[in-house]
């Protein structure tokens, strides 16, 4: 895959872009970042958040609804998901939300661990919990195809991804959606090079049966201080490489913040996808791990 440089290279040729921040009412003095696109669902329209305190990790997806443009109003009473970056999708029609836990470490409780776990939701007090992901793994991520095959993207980290690869599989349903398929998903060509990562955030159905996905790459530089870029890719006809990868927004787009820590300043989290008649797309992101924004760019799935 092309290197960051690269791609920040040949984005900062094009791109005059501003975002703005969203409105995210009712968690008091806690932080909402790393939402997801709105979606719509029992006739309402929702955003998913990753709630939390300034000084800490313990978080909570809570659900917020739409009151008037880019505002949302926290719903009370709903079930709360102990889980970090929600991530959402439709399968069969049944909503499927999903996001990270973390737990102490079983060989080391000083340390955390972390997997990504999804439900199956029937209103916003009733989930139902159909995955407990691999030790290990964030961004793990399904799509239900136009024959009713299941797309997974997964992302190992360690001695079969490093920092972080991007693996996929297609399985015939949720049945079918085992550690093993998943731990076994053969990494896609063309990954995450050297000491850069990545994820899939969210997967998009294009025309001709194609796919895209929106996610994120990031390094770390010499002060060990974390950069992430919103990014996007497409598949190849049989789902094994990643093709017409490109960064599509940076920190630098976004209005100015405070991020919840120095090292995180320049982070763009990558949360969701409206791509619009026009050819543009609206692109739904956390900032510096402390802040929702949106940003409209030019949709990254059209031949621009």
């Amino acid at each position: 895959m092309k290197s960051i440089e690269t791609l920040l290279q040949t984005f900062r040729e094009h791109t005059t872009t501003n975002g703005t921040r969203i409105q995210l009412n009712g968690a008091g003095e806690k932080d909402v970042y790393n939402i997801t696109a709105p979606f719509t669902w029992l006739g309402k329209e929702y955003i998913a958040g990753r709630v939390e305190s300034r000084d800490s990790e313990l978080s909570e997806v809570r659900f917020f609804e739409n009151v008037t443009t880019d505002t949302y109003q926290l719903v009370e009473n709903s079930t709360v998901l102990s889980l970090q970056d929600p991530f959402v999708t439709f399968v069969q029609g049944e909503l499927i939300i999903g996001g990270v836990e973390v737990f102490p470490k079983e060989s080391d409780p000083a340390k955390l661990d972390w997997r990504t776990n999804l439900y199956r939701a029937t209103s916003l007090t009733d989930f139902e919990q159909i995955l407990v992901g691999p030790i290990g793994m964030k961004d793990l991520r399904i799509k239900e195809l136009p024959d009713g095959c299941i797309l997974v993207l997964t992302r190992p980290q360690g001695e079969k991804g490093g920092r972080g690869k991007i693996g996929a599989t297609v399985i015939h349903s949720l049945a079918d959606l085992t550690l093993e398929k998943i731990e076994t998903a053969p990494l896609l060509k063309r990954n995450f090079s050297g000491d850069e990562w990545g994820g899939g955030n969210e997967i998009h159905l294009l025309d001709e049966g194609r796919v895209g996905v929106l996610g994120h790459i990031a390094c770390f530089d010499e002060a060990s201080d974390r950069h992430y870029y919103a990014f996007a890719f497409q598949l190849n006809e049989d789902f094994t490489q990643i093709e017409q990868e490109k960064i599509i927004a940076e920190r630098a787009n976004f209005a100015p913040s405070e991020p919840k820590r120095p090292d995180l300043a320049d982070v763009v989290f990558s949360g969701g996808l409206i791509r619009n008649s026009d050819g543009t797309a609206t692109l739904y992101a956390g900032i510096g791990d402390s802040d929702s924004q949106k940003i409209t760019i030019l949709d990254p799935f059209k031949n621009n």
